[in-house]
């Protein structure tokens, strides 16, 4: 402890002898005194010496104050005034409270080391620390709220240290979390302040600290206090839930799985009144839009990151964000924080992006809130800041979003422009930023279009189709041409702002037009006043500022060259590549493209995508841009040594690598199709292999309940040879007659039953036997008398097989007959048997009786299977009638028919008659003719025996 007193420059420097003297013998007082009164007194004199003789006090009685924290734990009230005083001498929080402007000018400097050097002593010793742990664990307010107190200003003065120990500490952390249960606030909310500084760059502890609950507790607090409308407890609790969640993976995925996403949306409930909103409030909904942002931050894991931006849509957070950015009397920073909020909610997100494109500004007539956006951003009286943030969120809106960057290159096409004029579109404002008198909004719009073209090759060439109206008489230009014409003036135009910034945003805004677009480069080789334009920026040598402006002329030359297609004979590659070494040469041309990258600006805008700059000098390069620079700057300047061999060997190598990708794209589609195929195949399989185990499974149960039944059985017939046994004959006697009688009852009826409909079935075979005589009777008839050979023959063939049937019928009627006069004789020696039970006890024996039963049992079981086979017979009778019954149909089905047969041909006949009668007429007047014309005729006798022949022909045909 001396190198203290050596720092302030001896024992007492700057203090009275009487107060060292008091310090000395109040330490010695604490050491030495045996009575718990004196050591508390002299404690509590030590506390109130404290604060005005920090340094003296730690030097001299920090150890007989961890001592009495050892010792005197049994008394709270001298515990308490030792915190305290441990308190006061590591806090360098009352410094400045404590000390006068003269003090402060006379002490050295390194009196503001003071807390971090006794906090060094303390925690030497790694028991101090446990020992201020189970301290904190005491209800006693006296001794709890001191020790959190003394516990933070550990952390605060030496963080890293005290948070290994308390991590090594059995359940260090767990006790410190209970303080966030407490019911008295002071505690509760010196715990909240507590825990910030024990989460402090420590992801372990964070995640124990989430793990014990804490996100339920610190948003209970915050709802307790009113959300934003709390006061500074709330800040505390947004500050340590931002702890727990920057750059904790982990503890973000935990919060969404544990749905507190859903818990923030009433943060952001705003009124129609928005005015007079008080700095805390401020605050806390700046504290709460950024704990919004931690989860959706572009630098967490895009997984992550994507799976908060969709529960933020489902759970309305992002409509109520969406609801305070179109709101009025919002403050102006709030409004701008809000702008980069939804804009990283949104980024990369389709769902949320085909959203924020729908929210239309509560204004009469309603505007889309983008054109509302773009509004304030190409406006040079609206805040640096504020405009800045809305380019951010118009960037996020286009990021990875074909569908928004199709919207609003379409508003720019000849097609699409409102004739009438009464609403602006986003092409408008883009182009009007774009050529307007202000660097700054040259440089905003640029930027923005350059993003609605990014990796979207498709939009880059039907932008070419955008024509400017220029001046009034004057044909219209190109918006390519446009570019280059205000490219090509320079500073010739006067604007306000900075004079590279605009060069610097067209030229950014013409590479990434060119890049990967053959079509562009043709169109923009196709003025002759560009190519020397170019070549005359990155010859010059100009000064600073300029250089930027010739390392971009430099890129876009580059991209010429690269994607030249040489669709243009004076601007081949070849010819490019000569014009460089002659003008500029190929080694000061790659200095001036290595401009760009080792610009100062160059890496800040390569950290993170959102435009954040301290003025606006400072805004000139693009995040996206400057990975635009990174992919081509190496193979520009490898293009620009090639030789017009290695380019057609190149391009050759292109070709065979394009077949080779679609070649790749196919067996890619082939394979995708097998795989779907086989995952469908694996679902059926799983089916099936469901639907076999639950077979098996009833299999198995059946076999069981089977095995039961037997069990079942065989019990009942073990019982029932034990009551043979156990009973006397003739009551057994008695019980099997009655047994038998019963059976023999059922078996009566059932006989009955089956001669009942035998005899019925007997009937409907005589009567379907009758049907059939007469149909065949009816059908030989018209046998006769149809012409048709085929008809007959078949109905012949159909009686044949009736006749069949019937045969085969009769023999299972003769069948069940006999067996009919079988059971019959078999009941007849049952009745015969039940008649006289009396006679049969008295002239049998106990052998005779079981023989007995054993032939009446089995006399039942084969009763009951000839009754079965005869179910069965009957459903076969059953089905031959049924069969007969289509037969007899069928056969009524071909009489009607012949007998339309025989009616069509009779009336043919008659025709034929008919036409013969007038046929022998007019043979008779031919005749008649011929001979009156001198013209010899045959006889009527040849003509006779022709007819004759022809009749017998006729004849035969029908035959």
């Amino acid at each position: 402890m001396n190198f203290l007193r050596g720092v302030m420059g001896g024992p007492s420097a700057g203090l009275q002898p009487s107060g060292a003297e008091t310090i000395q013998k109040l330490c010695d007082r604490v050491a030495s005194s045996t009575l718990l009164d004196d050591r508390r007194d002299a404690v509590r004199a030590l506390k109130s010496l404290s604060k005005k003789y920090r340094l003296e006090v730690g030097v001299q009685a920090m150890e007989h104050l961890i001592h009495v924290l050892q010792t005197d734990r049994s008394d709270s009230e001298i515990i308490g005034y030792a915190l305290d005083t441990l308190y006061n001498v590591i806090s360098n929080d009352l410094e400045e409270e404590e000390q006068d402007d003269s003090e402060e000018e006379n002490l050295p400097k390194q009196v503001d080391d003071l807390g971090s050097q006794f906090t060094e002593i303390f925690i030497k010793q790694q028991e101090n620390v446990t020992l201020l742990l189970t301290l904190v664990e005491e209800f006693d307010f006296h001794v709890r709220w001191p020790g959190v107190k003394l516990l933070t200003s550990l952390l605060k003065q030496q963080g890293p240290q005290v948070q290994q120990i308390i991590l090594v500490s059995p359940m260090g952390v767990s006790r410190l979390m209970d303080l966030l249960a407490d019911s008295r606030e002071v505690i509760r909310n010196d715990g909240v302040l507590l825990l910030q500084q024990l989460t402090k760059s420590n992801a372990a502890i964070q995640k124990i600290v989430a793990f014990e609950n804490a996100f339920e507790r610190l948003l209970d607090i915050i709802t307790e206090e009113g959300n934003s409308d709390g006061g500074i407890v709330v800040e505390d609790c947004l500050l340590l839930i931002q702890n727990l969640l920057k750059n904790n993976n982990s503890n973000q995925n935990f919060f969404k799985e544990g749905s507190y996403i859903q818990r923030m949306k009433p943060w952001f409930e705003v009124g129609d009144d928005n005015c007079g909103w008080s700095a805390q409030k401020v605050t806390n909904l700046h504290l709460m839009l950024q704990l919004v942002r931690v989860l959706v931050s572009p630098t967490n894991p895009p997984g992550a990151t994507s799976s908060c931006q969709k529960a933020m849509f489902h759970c309305g957070l992002l409509q109520q964000l969406c609801t305070i950015l179109m709101a009025t009397g919002v403050p102006a920073d709030i409004l701008t924080e809000t702008i980069n909020t939804v804009s990283e909610v949104i980024r990369g997100c389709q769902m949320n992006q085909d959203y924020f494109a729908s929210v239309n500004a509560p204004s009469n007539p309603p505007r889309p809130a983008i054109v509302v956006l773009l509004m304030s951003m190409v406006n040079e009286r609206q805040p640096f800041v504020l405009r800045c943030a809305v380019l951010y969120c118009f960037q996020c809106f286009l990021y990875k979003n074909q569908k928004g960057q199709g919207e609003i290159v379409s508003t720019l096409l000849p097609s699409t422009i409102d004739a009438t004029g009464n609403s602006v579109s986003a092409g408008q404002l883009l182009c009007g930023g774009l050529f307007s008198t202000d660097s700054l909004s040259n440089w905003c719009a640029a930027v923005a279009l350059a993003h609605a073209l990014q990796e979207n090759a498709t939009l880059k060439e039907q932008l070419l189709r955008v024509q400017l109206a220029t001046s009034i008489g004057n044909p219209p230009v190109s918006l390519l041409q446009q570019c280059t014409n205000i490219l090509s003036q320079g500073d010739k135009i006067d604007r306000r702002g900075s004079k590279v910034q605009t060069r610097v945003g067209l030229l950014m805004l013409l590479c990434t037009w060119l890049s990967n677009c053959s079509i562009a480069v043709t169109h923009f080789l196709h003025n002759p006043s560009n190519i020397p334009f170019l070549t005359g920026q990155i010859a010059e040598n100009l000064g600073e500022e300029e250089q930027l402006v010739q390392g971009l002329c430099a890129l876009l030359l580059g991209i010429s060259i690269y994607y030249n297609d040489n669709s243009l004979e004076n601007y081949r590659k070849e010819k490019l590549k000569q014009l460089i070494e002659k003008r500029i040469g190929r080694e000061n041309f790659i200095e001036k493209l290595g401009f760009i990258s080792k610009h100062e600006l160059y890496s800040r805008a390569a950290q993170k995508p959102q435009p954040s700059f301290s003025s606006p000098d400072h805004m000139v390069f693009d995040h996206e841009f400057t990975k635009l620079v990174k992919e081509l700057e190496g193979v520009i300047s490898k293009a620009i040594y090639k030789s017009s061999e290695e380019d057609k060997k190149e391009e050759e190598v292109k070709k065979t690598l394009e077949q080779h990708d679609n070649i790749v794209t196919h067996y890619k589609k082939v394979i995708r199709e097998q795989d779907q195929e086989l995952e469908e195949l694996k679902q059926r399989i799983n089916t099936l292999t469901s639907q076999n185990e639950q077979l098996q499974a009833t299999v198995t149960q059946q076999v069981s309940q089977i095995q039961q039944h037997k069990d079942q059985y065989n019990l009942l017939k073990v019982q029932l040879g034990k009551d043979t046994q156990h009973h006397n004959s003739h009551s057994d006697t008695f019980q099997m007659n009655g047994f038998q009688t019963e059976e023999v009852s059922k078996l009566k009826e059932e006989l009955e039953e089956w001669k009942n409909k035998h005899e019925l079935l007997q009937g409907q075979l005589r009567e379907k036997d009758s049907v059939i005589e007469t149909l065949k009777s009816s059908q030989w008839e018209m046998g006769t008398e149809q012409s048709s050979q085929t008809s007959k023959s078949g109905g012949l063939e159909l009686s044949d097989e009736l006749q069949k049937e019937l045969d085969v019928l009769r023999s299972q009627v003769q069948l069940q007959s006999a067996e009919i006069s079988k059971l019959q004789m078999e009941n007849q020696k049952l009745q015969n048997t039940a008649a006289d039970p009396v006679s049969v006890h008295s002239s049998a024996s106990a052998a005779s009786n079981s023989d007995l039963e054993g032939q009446l049992e089995q006399e039942i079981k084969q009763l009951k299977s000839e009754v079965k086979a005869l179910s069965e017979e009957k459903e076969a009778l059953k089905q031959h009638l049924d069969s007969s019954s289509s037969t007899v149909a069928i056969l009524q089905d071909e009489k009607s028919k012949l007998q339309q047969e025989v009616a069509e041909s009779k009336k043919e006949q008659d025709d034929l008659l008919v036409l013969l009668a007038d046929q022998d007429q007019k043979l008779s007047a031919l005749k008649v003719k011929l001979k009156n014309l001198g013209v010899p005729v045959e006889d009527e006798d040849d003509i006779e025996s022709g007819d004759q022949g022809d009749e017998d022909e006729d004849e035969d045909e029908q035959d």
